[in-house]
């Protein structure tokens, strides 16, 4: 039985495919595993016992409950989210939407694999477009989205080395270059893996590329403002027309619901729609019904604001120091912290690759992910720096974060000598 090419390129063993199975297979084993390599959100006491409520209350409702687990909804999604999500945007921050701008999958991860497949790869012409990564690192779920190779064009960041052993990445705008092949900019904001938050400035330079080129900037907010708002910087909503804003329930709490949500054209809704009516019928209830009430009563961004976030920037700060305290007198850093739920370190002159010391903290129980995964587009296999670099989660609970933090440290150790 022979595979087409799309059949085969889901059986690789590259990328996120290769590490996934690989995670898989050590949590599927008999050592207790500590989880610092996923993204799975933290479980937040006061976001579950609103999302209990909420539960109870459909559950008790006929109407609801049938719409929630026995009606699809339309290819685009839940009429009355999507209604709501509309009006509270554009009260909020003069949008001008409608709901012809807004569509739902199931998941970001599906979000980004329609989008950049609609944008790049063989294209009507002939010809064939890339996605442009202006700031790589970047999201492991992109890596392997395209249904060709050679998708990704990606360039260095700038790198400023910060106080107390951190740094940042920033756009290289001198070297950023848009050429004819380019289909799409995406970015993610905050950018997962680094927790890099790139300032309202550059996302508007980006935009405004994009602009210049006809081409969409496709801004990644699955961690983002106004929800889940796990932004430990200034950083403003932005939307532009030209733009593909993609957000996400997951980090509000939802995870499992899988719930994507694309703001957009209406000619890119409209074929994400298609695309929806095509591969899912429809997506999902769940998580468009979980989160309905905190969106007519604009809960979700208070939630956001005033729980997520703290409850994120604290354990960021605890993880900090603690690896601060582990790492003492090796040659390590800590890219600045401004959002998200990862940490991402970089051991200089480390004498192993982090793919090395990801496979020694495995024997040893604590999972991490190394850096190399998070460059597609950029194959300079001198730039020794993507293999001097791991992806850490402090989301999981305070004892497991701090046992490994403890582990993490004396294996780097190890790998200066």
């Amino acid at each position: 039985m022979k595979l087409s090419a799309f059949g085969k390129k889901f059986t690789s063993e590259s990328g996120i495919l290769k590490l996934m199975d690989d995670l898989g297979n050590a949590l599927a084993g008999d050592k207790d595993m500590i989880m610092m390599g996923g993204g799975n959100p933290g479980h937040v006491p006061e976001i579950e016992d609103a999302l209990k409520k909420r539960l109870e209350k459909i559950v008790l409702n006929h109407d609801q409950f049938r719409r929630l687990t026995g009606i699809y909804d339309p290819p685009q999604g839940e009429k009355e989210f999507v209604k709501e999500l509309a009006s509270m945007l554009n009260k909020e921050f003069s949008w001008n939407l409608t709901e012809k701008n807004i569509a739902l999958t199931n998941g970001s991860q599906s979000s980004f694999f329609l989008l950049f497949n609609m944008f790049a790869g063989q294209m009507e012409d002939s010809t064939k477009k890339k996605v442009l990564l202006p700031l790589a690192p970047e999201y492991i779920g992109y890596a392997d989205a395209g249904l060709c190779d050679d998708f990704f064009v990606s360039f260095k960041p700038k790198i400023d080395f910060l106080e107390n052993r951190t740094f940042k990445y920033r756009v290289d705008f001198d070297s950023l270059e848009i050429t004819d092949e380019v289909g799409a900019i995406c970015v993610s904001r905050p950018t997962n893996p680094t927790g890099n938050v790139i300032t309202d400035e550059e996302v508007k330079k980006l935009c405004e590329l994009a602009q210049k080129h006809d081409i969409p900037f496709i801004l990644d907010n699955a961690y983002g403002t106004p929800f889940p708002d796990i932004i430990f910087t200034q950083a403003k909503p932005f939307f532009e027309k030209n733009m593909i804003l993609c957000m996400s329930l997951s980090k509000f709490g939802l995870p499992a619901a899988r719930t994507g949500i694309i703001i957009a054209d209406e000619e890119i809704i409209k074929a994400v729609s298609g695309i929806n009516a095509i591969v899912n019928l429809a997506p999902g209830s769940f998580g468009p019904m979980m989160a309905l009430d905190l969106i007519k009563n604009n809960e979700i961004n208070a939630f956001s604001t005033n729980v997520i976030k703290p409850y994120y920037h604290n354990k960021a700060k605890a993880a900090v120091e603690l690896f601060h305290k582990e790492l003492e007198g090796t040659n390590y850093y800590i890219h600045k912290p401004e959002g998200a739920i990862f940490l991402w370190l970089w051991f200089k002159d480390l004498k192993i690759t982090t793919y090395e010391l990801y496979e020694r903290l495995k024997d040893r129980g604590v999972i991490v992910v190394p850096g190399k995964y998070f460059f597609p587009g950029i194959n300079d296999e001198s730039w020794v720096h993507r293999n001097e670099c791991i992806r850490v989660t402090y989301s999981q609970e305070v004892e497991k974060v701090k046992k490994g933090i403890k582990i993490i440290g004396e294996e780097v150790r190890k790998g200066y000598y």
